[in-house]
């Protein structure tokens, strides 16, 4: 039964978890009164909970370096593959979770930094994670009077994972219902931009990977993210984005030069040059650390021509080295990207500086 009388909405997001209240105002003593009732009642209760069901909370890992702000964060983990961080900043409070089993685009970082964290969870995690979430919601709602749980409508906001998703068609047109841009009327579209001055952009902006002229509702290639060729109703966004419905449910937004009208060819060959770089390179530094040298040697052959020379490349003002394929930083030249001289080519300028393994920058 509700017990305190406090005003607050509860959202979920991708992998995370909302709570915001009003009530800021006034002056600094009473702002500074407000905000630590909020983090004893609140932010202290949610702690509670994920001890409660499996979770470990301590410390923030960064607070060494944010000690200004380090009391308002706590780093959590449920078993090997499990984390989440928990914070709070004025009147909100959010729980990011993220798992380090499958991080096909962002290895770095336990993939905290994944695009879509549910999407890429395995099933499991993902209903652990969708576990915590409704556990803690419950709890606050119970306990607190005026504590509401807002429900996501279709559209953009919303969720693409859960026991209930919406289906594509339901979700393209709760994203089209609350757009300014494009209502998902093609024709009117394509009448308001036919006018000299907007009809370049607006060819530009549906100019396929082929050179064809995409329209809405046309079939069209592309390939996902891990290269492999699939098919699809493209579905005009905003400016040269598109949705694309390959499925009940699946739908992937893809820029105008990811599509082809016409058959790419060699349809079984996957795309995926850059992600498998990236993976061996992963695996070389994971044999590396552990002092696997053959199986480095063996790695090292399948990524680099034999005697061809490798470097890294540190950006001087980050103070840290490129990762493979120039996707993020790391602290370490053994966690960095390799690099041949042919690759660094339109990269050998400020800031960055080309360094020789084994070599510290200047």
């Amino acid at each position: 039964m509700p017990q305190i009388n406090r005003q607050g909405t509860v959202r979920f997001g991708d992998a995370a978890l909302y709570i915001s209240e009003e009530g800021l105002g006034g002056s600094w003593e009473e702002r500074t009164a407000w905000g630590k009732k909020f983090k004893r009642e609140v932010f202290a209760r949610i702690i509670q909970q994920l001890n409660r069901i499996g979770w470990t909370v301590g410390p923030w890992d960064e607070a060494d370096q944010y000690k200004i702000i380090a009391n308002n964060h706590r780093t959590c983990s449920k078993g090997e593959h499990l984390h989440a961080l928990l914070d709070l900043s004025g009147r909100c409070i959010r729980l990011e979770m993220w798992q380090s089993a499958n991080t096909p685009t962002r290895p770095d970082h336990k993939g905290r930094y994944e695009s879509n964290k549910e999407a890429v969870a395995p099933y499991l995690l993902r209903l652990e994670m969708e576990r915590t979430r409704r556990r803690i919601r419950d709890y606050l709602c119970n306990v607190f009077i005026g504590y509401t749980f807002e429900e996501q409508s279709p559209g953009r906001g919303s969720r693409r994972r859960g026991l209930k998703p919406p289906t594509a068609m339901e979700y393209l047109n709760g994203c089209y219902s609350e757009s300014w841009h494009f209502k998902g009327d093609w024709q009117a579209y394509r009448d308001a931009n036919s006018s000299p001055g907007l009809s370049s952009c607006f060819n530009s902006n549906r100019k396929s990977a082929d050179g064809k002229l995409l329209e809405h509702g046309q079939p069209v290639y592309f390939f996902d993210r891990k290269g492999r060729a699939q098919t699809g109703i493209a579905h005009y966004n905003i400016n040269n984005m598109w949705w694309v419905v390959s499925g009940k449910y699946a739908v992937t937004n893809e820029a105008s030069f990811e599509l082809y009208v016409d058959n790419p060819g060699d349809l079984r060959c996957k795309r995926n040059k850059s992600l498998r770089r990236k993976r061996l390179e992963s695996e070389l530094n994971a044999a590396v650390a552990r002092m696997d040298y053959r199986r480095a040697e063996v790695l090292r052959d399948l990524i680099w021509p034999p005697g061809e020379p490798v470097f890294c490349l540190w950006h001087t003002e980050h103070k840290l080295y490129h990762c493979a394929g120039f996707s993020g930083y790391a602290a370490e030249q053994m966690d960095a990207g390799k690099f041949t001289r042919a690759e660094l080519q339109g990269w050998a300028k400020a800031p960055n500086q080309i360094v020789a393994l084994g070599k510290r920058p200047d």
